[in-house]
């Protein structure tokens, strides 16, 4: 399906020294962001507090999220999960307090939002064992707010979802390397790469300036980048190896034109409808989708100028020829004429 279409290539190639310079540029100055200030980590990878809190009536999570950063602890993480009632919050460490001490005084705060204290009562559990609990217990005797569970998430388990992450990182940039390698040629994997690095290093940067939390939604979103931005690249040098099949007084930089414009109205429909769906979940997902959104949408913008700019003129300064892409098959006695002059994808 296309909306348009464009009836004379658009010389893209002409320009690719100037925009590549750019990318440079731009890709120098995220690394640059990356090495002087770093990135802001979620606790999933610093390490931190998880509380589940269960209210009686649906939970404000804006109102919860109001008292637990009046407390001083920085970025924090407020989400609903498994039902309207029910509350996590993600709390980094604090320095001078044990997590215990952060787990009370975090809900003795929220039992005072909800006009209630904190009381001191035994209990007995399944096993009938008698336990000494903390409830908040507000007017005629009702527990408005409840702790539900609370876990301390250690530095090292920290450390260890970052390699996770690290590995994950670079098991999947080698495997669109191999891919791209055996599908067309090793010129192209170097380009699509490359452009694929470009993308998530400029992500990370902005995510390094702008001192944004990394959590590891964020992390699913980089690695969903990469697949999107090699999706383009992949349609692009597609459109390549059949220019070079079907025009064959074109020169390579004319073939590169001609995939990249024939495939606009591709890239539009594709590009806008997704964007569409991230804006979304920018505008309406709340905190918890906020950051994985604004990752999308970094990702995306540049995923297009990549596959472009990047991945098709390093791939033209490689030097890809139409021998790289279309393999001549020798012509027997006695076989009619070949209207493709024997070329074959």
């Amino acid at each position: 399906m296309e909306f348009f279409r464009i009836k004379r290539d658009i010389p893209f190639m002409k320009h690719a020294l100037v925009f590549n310079a750019i990318s440079f540029l731009t890709f120098a100055v995220a690394v640059f962001f990356l090495v002087t200030r770093g990135l802001h980590f979620s606790i999933e990878f610093t390490g931190g507090t998880v509380m589940e809190v269960e209210y009686a009536q649906a939970a404000d999570v804006a109102k919860t999220r109001h008292v637990v950063e009046q407390m001083g602890f920085g970025e924090v993480q407020v989400q609903k999960f498994g039902s309207s009632r029910d509350v996590m919050l993600r709390l980094p460490v604090r320095e001078g307090l044990k997590q215990s001490d952060v787990v009370q005084n975090v809900f003795t705060q929220l039992c005072k939002a909800e006009a209630g204290s904190i009381q001191q009562r035994e209990l007995v559990t399944d096993k009938g064992e008698a336990i000494s609990k903390q409830v908040c217990v507000a007017a005629g005797n009702a527990e408005p707010i409840k702790l539900s569970r609370s876990e301390v998430v250690g530095p090292a388990v920290g450390a260890e979802l970052a390699q996770d992450a690290a590995w994950a990182l670079g098991f999947t940039v080698l495997g669109i390397m191999i891919y791209l390698a055996l599908r067309f040629e090793w010129k192209f994997a170097v380009a699509g790469i490359i452009a694929n690095l470009h993308d998530v290093v400029i992500i990370l940067g902005f995510f390094a300036y702008f001192q944004w939390e990394f959590s590891l939604a964020v992390l699913a979103a980089v690695l969903a980048v990469l697949g999107y931005s090699v999706n383009e690249s992949v349609v692009i040098f597609d459109r390549v190896r059949e220019a070079f099949r079907k025009y064959r007084k074109l020169n390579t930089p004319q073939v590169i034109d001609h995939a990249i414009t024939s495939t606009m109205s591709r890239t539009i429909i594709t590009h806008g409808s997704t964007q569409m769906m991230v804006l979304s979940m920018l505008l309406f997902g709340g905190p918890t989708l906020h950051y994985f959104a604004v990752a999308l949408t970094i990702g995306i913008c540049f995923g297009i100028y990549s596959s472009v700019f990047v991945a098709a003129a390093i791939a033209m300064w490689l030097g890809v020829e139409r021998e790289d892409l279309v393999r001549p098959v020798a012509k027997r006695d006695g076989d009619p004429a070949d209207p493709n002059g024997g070329a074959v994808v």
